[in-house]
């Protein structure tokens, strides 16, 4: 579950951090090569390719996460499948893995897709596809959001079911358990 949740949250700095980092990039020009070639190119132009480069990252590593979500979801629920006591785990598991293949599945495509259309489009006027992409990024985070609490419940679940267990079995004398 730890590596579960820990991708979870690595994924959404990494994909904030793309995009804040070619602000940081552009503003501190830390580079003397980067700044000759960016003055040559030209501050706008090298913001938006910049951001095309960040864009196809994210969408790699989100394409990436969502399939290597599936054996580590499988994993988990085979794990946790052996202990009798931990049904709700289970489901929890189970929720988080079917909001992994609908987000595989169903949205992630339409949003790289859509997503690549969009690059390099000016923003005014408002470009088709960028009200749908909007709908489709909300959609993601929502649903990443919503498995990321369920990872933490599954957690606490079988921490405290853990507990639980340890408390009521018999203390063997001058031992610790």
């Amino acid at each position: 579950m730890g590596l579960w949740l820990m991708g979870t949250i690595a994924m959404a700095i990494v994909a904030t951090q793309n995009f804040f980092t070619i602000d940081r990039l552009l503003r501190a020009q830390p580079n003397p090569k980067l700044t000759f070639d960016m003055e040559r190119l030209g501050h706008d132009e090298t913001r938006a390719f910049l951001y095309y480069f960040s864009s196809e990252l994210n969408r790699l590593y989100f394409q990436y996460w969502n399939f290597a979500q599936l054996p580590i979801g499988i994993l988990a629920l085979w794990l946790v499948g052996k202990d009798s006591h931990a049904a709700w785990p289970k489901w929890g598991i189970v929720a988080m893995l079917g909001i992994v293949l609908f987000l595989t599945a169903l949205i992630t495509p339409p949003m790289v897709s859509i997503g690549r259309t969009l690059d390099f489009v000016p923003r005014v006027p408002v470009p088709d596809g960028l009200r749908t992409f909007g709908l489709l990024h909300a959609t993601y985070t929502v649903f990443d959001g919503i498995e990321l609490i369920l990872g933490f419940l599954v957690t606490l679940w079988l921490v405290r079911g853990r507990e639980q267990i340890r408390a009521k079995l018999p203390r063997a004398s001058g031992g610790t358990f």
